[in-house]
């Protein structure tokens, strides 16, 4: 099969489409043809080395946190899934290589995939929308009624964050480029303001801030309420182990107000996303969609910024 690898850090250049073997399903595990997986921003830092202290996989390594695709062979002992099912899920934590024609996943790992989206569509999803999820309900706690700031709010996490914090019933107020202010509106954002022009002590208080920045993150806490809480997802790319220490520190000194985590769903996390999504609470936004033989420059793009949602890679061209 087809697997997007690469075997030392840095640019997009040293990605490679490898013929590997197929894998076999484990047993608990399951073995997933992929129609489409999606490119995470989150993977920049591992792609480029600058998380090599912490990933210690080694090479060659994979790229790819969430797919969608159909259940090609379920593994002894696994009775929840069956042949040509439509399942959509993430690798396990902290491993890559959804990009590749089948993966084989621990099936606490999957999903029904939605029945009101393509599996092309559906792939824009699982990682950003868990990640999402996750933040806003069990981290922040974000009610009804609330005032909701997303920092970085054209992301893949970002925009799924805009569409859900207005389902949740929050008053959201989205920071994003000049060009894109209208576009986060129409995703459900009640004010949208530019990032650029807009400094932090000119924006009010908020009940909870989602950052999916990382940079001046002490600035916007300062803009949280008295019982406001800040959900970093986030770190400072040109300092990131000194940005990731430094929010760490802040998590530890005032835990009710920064919030941390790394996204790990669980089963029930992973469904609860399927039915927000077929319930039309969030939908995939999904900015270019590339061939597999285009993956170097769909890194490139992401490493560019400006990405409007996701960026996925279409398993069948």
């Amino acid at each position: 099969m087809r697997a997007v690898q690469y075997t030392r850090f840095v640019p997009p250049e040293v990605l490679r489409i490898n013929d590997v073997p197929t894998p076999q399903p484990g047993p608990g595990e399951v073995l997933v043809e992929v129609r489409a997986a999606s490119v995470d921003a989150g993977e920049l830092a591992f792609r480029t080395g600058r998380l090599r202290g912490i990933a210690r996989a080694r090479f060659p390594r994979g790229l790819g946190v969430d797919f969608a695709g159909r259940i090609a062979a379920p593994g002894s002992g696994v009775h929840a899934w069956s042949e040509g099912e439509e399942v959509w899920g993430l690798m396990p934590h902290f491993t890559f290589g959804a990009i590749a024609d089948y993966v084989t996943v621990p099936e606490q790992r999957l999903a029904r995939a939605p029945k009101n989206l393509s599996l092309l569509d559906a792939a824009a999803l699982p990682s950003s929308g868990t990640t999402a999820l996750t933040a806003l309900t069990d981290k922040a706690g974000l009610t009804s009624g609330e005032r909701l700031l997303v920092r970085g709010a054209t992301g893949g996490v970002g925009s799924i964050a805009v569409q859900l914090g207005k389902a949740l019933g929050a008053h959201v107020t989205a920071l994003a480029g000049a060009r894109n202010l209208d576009w986060v509106t129409e995703l459900g954002a009640d004010a949208a303001l530019d990032y650029r022009t807009t400094r932090p002590q000119d924006i009010g208080h908020y009940d909870v801030i989602l950052d999916v920045v990382g940079t001046d993150l002490g600035a916007y806490q300062a803009r949280l309420d008295r019982r406001g809480r800040m959900v970093a997802l986030a770190f400072d790319q040109d300092r990131i182990l000194t940005s990731m220490a430094t929010t760490g520190l802040r998590a530890a000194l005032s835990p009710r107000r920064m919030k941390l985590f790394s996204t790990n769903p669980s089963p029930a996390r992973i469904a609860e996303l399927t039915a927000s999504t077929e319930a039309g609470s969030v939908r995939p936004v999904i900015d270019a969609v590339y061939p597999i033989g285009d993956v170097t420059e769909a890194h490139r793009r992401l490493e560019a910024g400006g990405v409007r949602g996701k960026l996925i890679i279409d398993m069948q061209r």
